[in-house]
């Protein structure tokens, strides 16, 4: 079509024996947001890195404005009018965020500009980008974008690391966009923020696009039938017992608050956070017990971040105290931490991978984490730990010569499955299903109770307040670096949660 501003024809990329895209027909349209769907490994990531000149296509054609074009570099598709916010953050870590911008010629009024509009104004440029939160990277990714002004924004996944408020914003942005008449093609997970603002969805399954169709004709429905394909009766039977499931280990399972609380607490907690103080966090106290599920809700910079950070041993509170087992935590690095069987699953996933290693070694690196017992290996027990873990999450292990190349969903897998090879008491999870597809993110849920069921204790902070109601048992709120709210599960609904995450509701605390 001449008159689209972008169109594929038979786009095909391989990896070796890895088939990554097969053939791609998109056709996105001057003035539309276009959302690109499909489940893990489907291509998505991969056909935004071709169409932002990061890697080249084995095949196919690309049109821009009706006339053929071929990306050698990222600065060539910026040329066209192309600007890309990809899943991981495009930052160097040791520079600071205005050596980042000058390094890629952006321009630096442009993003304070675009900053100030996303009322992130208050955001210290001269910072190192290591030292900011993925949230806030994310958005820095988007003003350093549309700073570019160009013909086509494309998002990969950029609302699944961020939160309500934050995510409002990258909407609002998205629209703007779409009112000058420029277009955006707009990756993500969260199905309801496409049908809310998406004209059109185009599905992508095994590397091919297999359907599209104005959001407007169809619903969500429609999409995770797309993604999912022709799976039998009783495979769709079966993922949508998944949260039904969830709930039964709530009632049948574990420890619940309400359990706790008949039987006068007394079990006794695994973890106990009292009085914790850190930068922004203020006076945090709270108990996880065996079998138990909290979730936290927060929106961004309310101190969940160095909640888990002094949890996880990567950061030391300026005062209170940590307790395991009823024993004082003073973690010095997160090897002590770990030590005492409290493991963390970080928001971003190649944060706790070997990406240039192989699935087998990253999931048999915690296997092997005393140095004291270390000697000639056990090769047999290695083989059939890191057999169990691939089996129990279905890794897909066809690129296991290089975790990098694994999609998100099956990295996020190895990165828990390393936990299960090892062992743990305490699992904190960092909002671990950010970028992961509805089918992965149902088996993390499921994985989540099990653990939770033989015993194992699991701290939850999602960004997505749906999931606290589908996985936990209980919830605590975060606002203003303090805990304002704590309720059970079953009350836990997201209007809930987001007044009290803005500081608004009157729930009263311990009513869990």
């Amino acid at each position: 079509m001449t008159d689209s501003l972008l169109s594929t024809s038979k786009v095909a990329k391989r990896y070796g024996a890895v088939v990554a895209l097969r053939s791609v027909d998109l056709v996105v349209q001057p003035g539309e947001i276009h959302a690109l769907l499909g489940a893990n490994g489907a291509g998505k990531s991969t056909l935004v890195k071709i169409l932002t000149g990061v890697v080249a296509p084995n095949e196919g054609t690309i049109a821009i404005n009706g006339r053929a074009v071929r990306f050698t570099s990222p600065i060539a598709a910026q040329r066209f009018g192309l600007a890309p916010v990809f899943q991981d953050p495009a930052l160097i870590p040791d520079l600071t965020v205005i050596e980042n911008l000058r390094l890629t010629g952006a321009d630096i009024g442009g993003v304070r500009e675009w900053l100030s509009k996303m009322d992130l104004g208050g955001i210290d440029l001269t910072e190192q980008a290591r030292d900011l939160t993925l949230p806030v990277l994310r958005m820095l990714d988007l003003a350093r974008a549309v700073s570019r002004d160009p013909y086509l924004l494309l998002l990969d996944e950029i609302t699944a690391a961020l939160p309500v408020d934050l995510a409002a914003r990258v909407i609002a942005v998205m629209q703007e966009w779409k009112k000058r008449g420029r277009s955006v093609l707009f990756i993500s997970h969260r199905l309801a923020e496409v049908r809310a603002v998406c004209d059109v969805a185009t599905v992508l399954r095994d590397g091919c696009n297999v359907d599209s169709f104005a959001t407007a004709d169809g619903g969500e429905a429609r999409m995770v039938s797309a993604m999912l394909g022709d799976t039998t009766k009783a495979e769709r039977e079966e993922k949508r017992s998944i949260v039904g499931r969830s709930s039964t280990y709530r009632r049948t399972t574990g420890v619940s608050a309400s359990e706790n609380s008949a039987r006068g607490h007394t079990v006794p907690p695994v973890l106990e956070v009292r009085d914790l103080r850190i930068g922004g966090l203020d006076g945090v106290s709270f108990e996880l017990r065996a079998g138990e599920v909290l979730g936290v809700a927060a929106l961004e910079g309310q101190g969940q971040d160095l909640l888990f950070d002094a949890l996880a041993g990567d950061r030391r509170p300026a005062s209170g105290q940590i307790l395991v087992n009823g024993r004082r935590l003073v973690a010095r690095h997160p090897a002590d931490a770990i030590r005492e069987g409290v493991a963390l699953i970080p928001a971003d996933r190649l944060h706790a991978l070997l990406p240039q290693r192989s699935v087998r070694e990253n999931l048999s690196t915690a296997f092997f984490r005393r140095p004291r017992a270390w000697g000639p290996i056990n090769l047999r027990a290695e083989r059939d730990q890191v057999d169990s873990a691939i089996e129990r999450l279905s890794i897909d292990t066809r690129a296991q010569a290089q975790v990098r190349r694994l999609s998100g969903g099956n990295q996020q897998k190895v990165t828990i499955g390393r936990w299960l090879t090892a062992g743990f008491q305490v699992l904190l999870c960092f909002d671990p299903t950010r970028g992961i597809d509805v089918g992965t993110k149902h088996q993390i849920y499921d994985l989540v109770r099990e653990l939770a069921a033989a015993g194992n204790a699991v701290l939850l902070f999602t960004s997505e307040l749906r999931e606290i109601a589908l996985v936990c048992d209980r919830a605590i709120v975060l606002y203003d670096g303090r805990i304002t709210a704590e309720l059970p599960a079953a009350e836990a609904d997201e209007e809930t949660l987001l007044n009290a995450a803005h500081g608004l509701a009157d729930v009263p605390r311990g009513v869990a």
